[in-house]
């Protein structure tokens, strides 16, 4: 048989396989490692909803930091091939290590957005990777996560004290120009009842908004700010619910009055929640299907994979056969029943900041690679796991 023949058939084989059992991939010889090999400081990527992997596969986008608490340092991007690192900005003021600077890819990988803190005044800042040149696109705002391979940036005001800066707002990298995505008086209008009882009547804003795969829809937190300028507390405002807006129809198309820890699936229909719970955003009143046979780990920040057939979690690894004080990367068929835990370890170290940092792992846009944070030792890491082509 002519040997194309042959690869096409073992292609063709390797697909039936992966469809049959997506997670016997990441079952045997995967390699984890750290993605730089700097020590000395705390290499960190910001969230399990933003892949730190560039789009097309080169650099690796992170935040370092020298410092005891995380939370001051600079915005870096390393690329894989030779480990050159670039620094995008540096002097960056951050509210916490958890989510660091919120550094994220924009455009295809050609920009870089993140937010930072001058003299208590909150800005949302974009960088050209190729000329370095940094535009302030927002004052008084953070950033909430868009689509690497998109232009479109969420930002909101700031949680614990929005002033006038209470809706969505996004800024197209395309134009330039922000506008405002959903209006927090969309949110009451639809949930005044649920939004009454939970912030008992205090004014509130959109936090935390998440842009969907197609961009047409993004999901948020409602949060009650304390005012003043204290960022660095957990009592800086109330926090809580979870709310759909589609912008076809203009319109608050889903809510749950609790907030875990979601995350899109690439269909843009349906959030994969902490528990190995999925909601179809069609459902009103919410309702939930739940894994069959995988795991379920406490602390979990849960992400589903490019082609939605596997989802990565972390959280404590008992559960799924760790040491009981160690956490966990578990890797999991989005149909249940077959799941790994790839990774186990201690997470007592790391960044000293008031808000610790998380694993917060997630796939590479490709599926083979699962970056994640360990925070076993003096410094927290970016570690990668590479699954056998």
């Amino acid at each position: 048989m002519p040997s194309f023949r042959i690869a096409i058939l073992c292609l063709f084989s390797c697909r039936l396989v992966a469809a049959a059992d997506p997670v016997a991939a990441w079952s045997k010889d995967v390699v984890i490692k750290p993605v730089c090999a700097v020590e000395g400081r705390h290499t960190t990527h910001s969230y399990y909803l933003t892949n730190p992997e560039s789009p097309d596969g080169r650099h690796v986008l992170f935040f370092t930091s020298t410092t005891l608490k995380g939370q001051l340092g600079e915005v870096r991007m390393i690329e894989r091939a030779t480990g050159k690192e670039t620094v995008l900005a540096d002097n960056i003021h951050t509210e916490d290590a958890h989510r660091v600077a919120c550094q994220q890819w924009l455009s295809g990988g050609k920009r870089v957005a993140f937010h930072e803190v001058i003299d208590k005044k909150w800005r949302v800042v974009v960088v050209d990777v190729e000329t370095l040149k940094k535009t302030v696109v927002a004052e008084d705002h953070q950033v909430g996560f868009g689509r690497p391979e998109g232009n479109l940036l969420p930002m909101y005001g700031c949680h614990w004290n929005p002033g006038p800066y209470r809706d969505l707002e996004v800024w197209d990298a395309a134009t330039g120009k922000t506008t405002t995505m959903a209006k927090i008086s969309e949110v009451e209008a639809k949930h005044g009842e649920w939004l009454q009882k939970e912030f008992a009547g205090k004014p509130c804003s959109i936090f935390f908004p998440v842009l969907s795969p197609d961009l047409k829809k993004a999901f948020f937190k409602v949060a009650a700010g304390n005012g003043g300028d204290d960022y660095m507390s957990s009592r800086a405002s109330h926090r809580q619910g979870t709310v759909v807006y589609d912008t076809e129809k203009g319109a608050c198309v889903w809510q749950r009055n609790q907030w875990g820890h979601p995350a899109w699936t690439p269909d843009s229909q349906h959030i994969f929640e902490a528990g190995n719970i999925s909601f179809d955003i069609a459902d009103n009143p919410a309702r939930f299907t739940r894994l069959k046979d995988v795991p379920n780990l406490s602390g979990t920040h849960p992400s589903v994979s490019p082609d939605g057939m596997l989802m990565v979690t972390d959280g404590m690894s008992r559960n799924a056969g760790g040491k009981g004080d160690e956490w966990g990367v578990m890797v999991a068929d989005m149909r249940g029943g077959k799941w790994v835990l790839l990774h186990s370890f201690a997470q007592n170290g790391g960044a000293k900041s008031w808000r610790r940092n998380h694993p917060h792992p997630i796939f590479s846009a490709d599926g083979k690679r699962i970056y994640y944070n360990v925070s076993d030792g003096a410094f927290t890491r970016l570690m990668v796991a590479e699954r056998p082509q």
